[in-house]
C-alpha cells in the first residue's frame, strides 16, 4: 500500500507492512509482531507532518484507531483522557463546546492527538504542553504500558524527550488534558489579538477564538482543503530559529531592516523563519518545477501534480541554503522524514 494516500503532501512509495491497532493490547501484540519479524514499526498518525521517500518504507508502518475521550470533572477544571487516534481538530472543538480552555488557539492543526505532544504543537500562544498533565505510553524495549506525567515530557519549543534520546522507543498510546473551565481567554499573539479586537466586543470567548483562529489558518492555506491549490503540504516545514542576540543583529545588518523577534525565557530570540526566507530572495509562489512555496506562507512547501519527495527535498535543501547564504542562520525541519538512509540537520541528504 503506497503511503502516498495517507499523508497530506500526498506523496511516498509503500510500505512493507501497513497494520491498524485498535486499543492498547493491539498495539503491543504489533510491537511483539514486529519484532518478531525482524522489522522496524512506525507509528502513523494523520500524516500532516510527514515525509516518505518515493521508495517507501522497508518497516511495518502501524495507524492507531483508539478515538474515545474519557473525562472527569473537578472544581474548576475537566480532565480528559483522549485516544491517540483521535483526529486532533475534532477534539479541540468537542473541548471549546465544553466550555474547557486551553487548546482553543491550537483549532485547525491537523494530525491526531497522539502526535501532538511529540513536537510540542503549538500555534498563536499556546502549546499543547500548558495542558497535558500525563499520557498512556508504550516502551517498545521493555514492552510495558504505563502513565508518564507530563513533567516527565522534556517539553520545549517544537520538541519533547519523544524527539530525543527516546525517539522511537516510547510510543504515545493516549494523551490525558486538564483544562481549565471558563467561556473566557487571553490571546497571548499580536496576530490573533488584532483579529480578535475586531470581532469581539470586550473579552473574546472561547468559541469566537477558535473561530478567529480557523479563519486566519483558512487565509493562510494552513487548513485541509482538497480544493486549495496549496493544499497539499504539510503545513509549517520549517519551525522558527531561536537565535542570540548577536545573532539578531548580524540578520538585521544583512538584511537592513529589524527582523519581527519573541524575546524568549532564555534570553535568546525566536525569529520567524517565514520573514527570513522573503528575505533571501524567495517569495510566496516561487516554483521549482512540480514543487514550490504557498501563494499564502512562505513556511508551507507545496507539492503540485507530478511532484515527487524527491523534488520536496531538493526544493527544502535550496530554501536552507538561500536563507544561510543570506544571513548565516540554517533553518531547521518540523515534518518526520521515513525511508530515507540519512538525515544531514534534520533534512534527507542529497544523493
Amino acid at each position: 500500500m503506497k503511503l502516498a494516500q495517507h499523508t497530506t503532501l500526498r506523496l511516498g512509495g509503500p510500505a512493507r507492512e501497513f497494520w491498524t491497532a485498535e486499543s492498547e493490547e493491539e498495539v503491543l501484540a504489533a510491537v511483539r509482531r514486529a519484532k518478531a519479524l525482524g522489522l522496524p514499526l512506525h507509528v502513523l498518525g494523520g500524516g500532516s507532518n510527514l515525509v516518505v521517500s518515493d521508495d517507501g518504507v522497508d518497516a511495518v508502518v502501524l495507524r492507531l484507531a483508539e478515538r474515545g475521550v474519557r473525562e472527569s470533572e473537578e472544581a474548576d477544571r475537566t480532565v480528559a483522557l483522549v485516544g491517540a487516534g483521535m483526529p486532533w481538530d475534532d477534539w479541540v472543538r468537542l473541548s471549546v463546546e465544553r466550555g474547557c480552555a486551553g487548546l482553543e488557539c491550537l483549532s485547525g492543526i491537523p494530525g491526531e492527538v497522539g502526535a501532538t505532544p511529540i513536537q510540542n504543537v503549538g500555534a498563536y500562544g499556546q502549546e499543547v504542553a500548558e495542558t497535558i498533565s500525563r499520557l498512556r505510553v508504550l516502551d517498545r524495549e521493555a514492552e510495558t504500558i504505563d502513565w508518564m506525567p507530563g513533567s516527565a515530557c522534556g517539553f520545549g519549543y517544537r520538541t519533547s524527550r519523544f524527539k530525543g534520546p527516546d525517539s522511537g522507543r516510547l510510543l504515545v498510546l493516549a494523551v490525558e488534558f486538564s483544562l481549565p473551565k471558563g467561556e473566557r481567554t487571553r490571546a497571548r499573539y499580536p496576530e490573533l489579538e488584532r483579529a480578535l479586537a475586531e470581532r469581539a466586543d470586550g473579552a473574546p470567548s472561547l468559541a469566537q477564538v477558535r473561530e478567529t483562529v480557523l479563519d486566519l489558518r483558512r487565509q493562510k492555506s494552513m487548513l485541509l482543503d482538497p480544493s486549495d491549490e496549496n493544499g497539499r503540504s504539510c503545513g509549517s516545514f520549517f519551525t522558527n530559529p531561536v537565535l542570540t542576540k548577536a545573532d539578531v543583529e548580524r540578520v538585521q545588518n544583512r538584511a537592513g531592516e529589524q527582523p519581527p523577534s519573541f524575546p524568549q525565557p532564555d534570553g535568546r530570540i525566536k525569529v520567524p523563519a517565514a520573514w527570513l526566507i522573503e528575505r533571501a530572495g524567495l517569495s510566496r509562489g516561487t516554483r521549482h518545477g512540480s514543487v514550490g512555496l504557498s501563494t499564502r506562507h512562505t513556511l508551507a512547501l507545496v507539492a503540485h501534480d507530478g511532484a515527487t519527495t524527491a523534488e520536496i527535498v531538493r526544493f527544502a535543501w535550496h530554501v536552507r541554503e538561500r536563507v544561510e547564504a543570506a544571513f548565516g542562520v540554517r533553518l531547521w525541519p518540523e515534518p518526520v522524514f521515513w525511508g530515507f538512509s540519512r538525515l544531514d540537520d534534520g533534512l534527507p541528504a542529497l544523493e
